[in-house]
């Protein structure tokens, strides 16, 4: 039980099984899946296709906070990647060919690695920190898909690009099985390899693995360009749920919901191990903490609100000293338990002892008097 509870798992588990529980005591159709036409509906589902774009913003976000680092340009990113494939679609005479759409996805997925190459080079190559480097295009990137959108809300008609988003197979979302797809590619490319290994290395003590023969500049340089490429992807799939390509709204704080899954999954900010499942399991924690709060009936001003106090208390839950000072409080009262109990024993050991020492005289007077 002991190695279950210090598991770095078991607290961000609890806190999604929490979170499910208080859902289904609100609303019991919560857990509910109904099938209409071959197709899975219901709050489960939902979230399931809804934390496709966190999921992949993640996945890339973790890499990067792995090597001691921070990617602040996910949500300009997808801004981008959004914007160029729409744009494309939209000059096209034919719409809904799937080889213009496909043309469009492969162009805006180069684009967002073209990004995340810029980022890796200044963090890696220059040396600039990786909070300065990545605001940078935090701040341009909207500007370059206001730019690429001419100021407007692109929107297109494509059925291939809206099946990105809104289709499904074998009765669950497609977006769905792109989250399990990259999923299974970074944990074979992570965890089978020795890659995450050396990821975890520089994130330890970059010096170190220097020194040791890790080529930690292009480790580095490698997660943000795979933090920019999961950006891209994570943008298409934003646009094709509203087929439009929003440069203002798209991907607009994603990067702050990204770094709380991953915290929330164990990974720590100061670099080096890092947990794939952990992010797994803390994007679900926020997707379904999005969705209860749509639910309640949050209003949009509020929620904010309404979302950082919930996060606060799901980081108390999971915090070691939070954990340490608890349990000595509970020791504490113990050891003052036993002492209560042990004085009650004295008293009544006394009482005894007072008692018997009466009887004692009160028997040496008898046979006093009977002499």
């Amino acid at each position: 039980m002991k190695s279950l509870v210090t598991h770095r798992l078991f607290w961000p588990v609890v806190a999604l099984i929490a979170l499910i529980a208080i859902n289904t005591a609100t609303r019991p159709s919560f857990l509910s899946v109904t099938m209409r036409d071959g197709q899975l509906y219901g709050s489960i589902i939902d979230i399931l296709r809804n934390s496709a774009p966190l999921m992949l913003v993640a996945l890339g976000m973790t890499l990067v906070i792995a090597t001691r680092g921070i990617d602040l340009s996910v949500g300009a990113t997808m801004a981008v990647s959004g914007a160029v494939a729409l744009t494309i679609i939209d000059a096209s005479p034919t719409p809904h060919e799937p080889s213009v759409v496909a043309l469009a996805i492969v162009v805006a997925v180069l684009v967002s690695l073209v990004l995340g190459t810029w980022n890796g080079f200044l963090v890696s190559v220059l040396g600039i920190q990786p909070i300065i480097a990545t605001l940078v295009l935090m701040l341009a990137g909207r500007g370059i898909a206001l730019l690429i959108t001419d100021g407007f809300i692109t929107t297109v008609n494509s059925d291939p690009y809206k099946f990105m988003a809104q289709g499904y197979i074998l009765g669950f979302p497609f977006a769905f099985y792109v989250s399990i797809v990259a999923i299974a590619v970074v944990v074979l490319v992570e965890r089978r390899t020795a890659l995450g290994v050396l990821t975890e290395a520089v994130g330890i003590n970059p010096k170190a693995s220097h020194l040791a023969g890790v080529r930690s500049r292009g480790i580095v340089w490698g997660a943000y360009i795979a933090s920019g490429a999961m950006a891209g992807i994570a943008g298409i799939l934003y646009s094709s749920n509203i087929m439009a390509a929003d440069a203002n709204a798209a991907g607009l704080y994603i990067e702050l919901y990204a770094i709380l899954a991953v915290v929330l999954g164990g990974t720590s900010l100061m670099g080096g191990k890092f947990s794939i499942a952990g992010t797994v399991i803390g994007v679900f924690t926020i997707q379904t903490l999005i969705s209860t709060i749509t639910f309640l009936g949050v209003p949009p001003a509020a929620s904010p609100v309404f979302m950082a106090t919930a996060v606060i208390i799901v980081v108390l839950i999971q915090s070691r000293r939070v954990h340490r000072a608890v349990r000595s409080l509970i020791r504490s009262l113990r050891s003052l338990g036993g002492s209560a109990e042990g004085d009650d024993a004295s008293a009544r050991t006394a009482q005894a002892g007072s008692g018997s020492s009466g009887d004692e005289s009160a028997r040496d007077e008898t046979k006093v008097t009977s002499r």
